[in-house]
């Protein structure tokens, strides 16, 4: 049993010293680090609804549409151009007149032309290009709507992150004083052992025991700087920046239990869902633009000219001669093969398809809200259940330790009493971080985690 007890406690010193490095890099790096930057749960959220760039990336795509919103809409206004061109007459043309009973040779044209002038052209009556138009005001509407998927996306995982920092810290703090006890039960001991009132045998189990738990100590600690390092990147802040989340995991137990506010839950405001409608607005709209392509066009032109024409380059001897025109032009659709109408049965078809889409996924969405509201009750009887074992783990351990410290109870009973209160203790903390995690992905699915920047 002896030989057994040393080989632990040497695997723990290895241990021990493996985590004390790490500790040793951690506190390295931070030296360089910036001052600590304290954040509350609204602060965290904001750093990261600003900095994080998945929704600057959002955010361009709906400057994206609305250019080409813009661009589309242009083509409403006069579209004018200014052109230039230069002709060589490489070999001229010839022409032959029989006068009597000669015929002669004519050559025709001259070997320089020059022509220069502007033009305005404008769409009268245009169906197809107001459709167009309609369409890309919609895709401004779905890359805002996609930003805001992503802004509450982005608002769920850094709750999730910010609660497993508190979860971490509270962790830390509960195996911080269970080792605090260790040691002070092996003190108690050794105290014991050499006024001859504790067997060798107590020795051994309290030290196996403090060195049991140094280990799983120091890494709760390394969990803190891991689940921040986490916090950081969605943040978009630098990894070497010091962060402190301000508060613990009690100050949200006040909001356990409340699941009955969900009752009425709607995935209606659910981004996807949103997105799917504007898209089946779009079909709608692309419909009407094939449709479109029956009707008839109506376009007007204007344009301005000079030309010139001469057989030398003596430009101070040219004699630009003026000429403009206007020209409406209709334009009636009659035949194309097929190809409109084989585009009006393809939007159908997309039609259908989407249709589907939407209604498969509110079904998933709402079997969605369903799981989590079930997990929501179940975690809130853990809470339940862990609050009433704490108290009586709490108890239980007080009345190990005077029973030890008067010498009418056993060791095997304090750490017994020790092991129930810090089990009793981390179930009581992963129950409220499983409710918080579980409230946040609830109101991603039903849109309502929104928060005011």
């Amino acid at each position: 049993m002896t030989k057994i007890i040393e080989v632990k406690m040497r695997s723990m010193k290895i241990a021990k010293l493996l985590v004390a490095a790490i500790a040793t890099l951690f506190v390295t790096s931070s030296v360089w680090a910036q001052d600590t930057l304290h954040l509350t749960l609204d602060d965290a959220l904001k750093v990261a609804l600003s900095e994080n760039n998945s929704v600057k990336v959002a955010d361009m795509e709906i400057r994206k549409a609305e250019y080409a919103r813009k661009g589309t809409y242009a083509s409403l206004f006069p579209q004018v151009d200014f052109s230039g061109t230069y002709q060589r007459a490489i070999k001229k043309q010839k022409m032959y007149m029989k006068l009597g009973d000669v015929e002669q040779e004519i050559t025709v044209g001259v070997s320089n032309t020059w022509s220069t002038g502007f033009s305005a052209a404008l769409p009268i009556v245009n169906v197809q290009l107001w459709k167009a138009i309609e369409i890309t005001g919609m895709d401004v509407e779905l890359a805002v709507e996609k930003a805001k998927g992503s802004r509450q996306d982005l608002i769920d995982q850094v709750q999730q992150a910010f609660y497993g920092v508190l979860l971490a810290k509270d962790l830390y703090a509960v195996y911080k004083e269970n080792y605090d006890n260790a040691a002070n039960s092996y003190n108690d001991v050794k105290g014991k052992y050499d006024t001859g009132l504790a067997s060798k045998f107590e020795l051994l189990s309290s030290e196996v025991a403090m060195q049991n738990a140094e280990p799983v100590m120091y890494d709760a600690q390394n969990n803190v700087v891991l689940s921040s390092w986490k916090l950081k990147a969605l943040l978009g802040i630098d990894l070497a920046q010091e962060i402190s989340c301000t508060g613990s995991l009690a100050d949200y137990e006040k909001t356990v239990g409340e699941v009955a506010s969900y009752d009425n839950a709607s995935v209606e405001n659910n981004s996807a869902i949103k997105q799917l409608e504007i898209q089946e607005r779009m079909l709608d709209k692309n419909y009407e633009m094939q449709l479109a392509k029956y009707y008839p066009t109506l376009s007007g032109q204007l344009s301005y000219n000079w030309i010139a024409m001469a057989e030398n380059f003596k430009f101070s001897e040219y004699k630009w001669n003026p000429y403009s025109t206007g020209v409406v032009a209709l334009q009636i659709p009659i035949f194309a093969g097929g190809q409109k109408r084989n585009e009006l049965k393809k939007t159908k078809v997309q039609q259908e398809q989407l249709a589907l889409q939407k209604e498969d996924a509110i079904r998933q969405l709402e079997i969605s809200v369903r799981q989590v509201l079930n997990s929501l009750e179940t975690s809130l009887k853990q809470y339940n259940a862990a609050q009433k074992t704490i108290e009586a783990a709490q108890s239980g351990y007080e009345i190990a330790k005077s029973r030890y410290d008067v010498g009418s109870g056993t060791l095997l009973e304090l750490q017994d009493a020790q092991l129930g209160l810090l089990q009793a203790r981390l179930n009581l903390n992963q129950s409220v971080f499983t409710y918080m995690t579980l409230k946040s992905t609830l109101d991603k699915i039903l849109g309502v985690n929104q928060i005011n920047q």
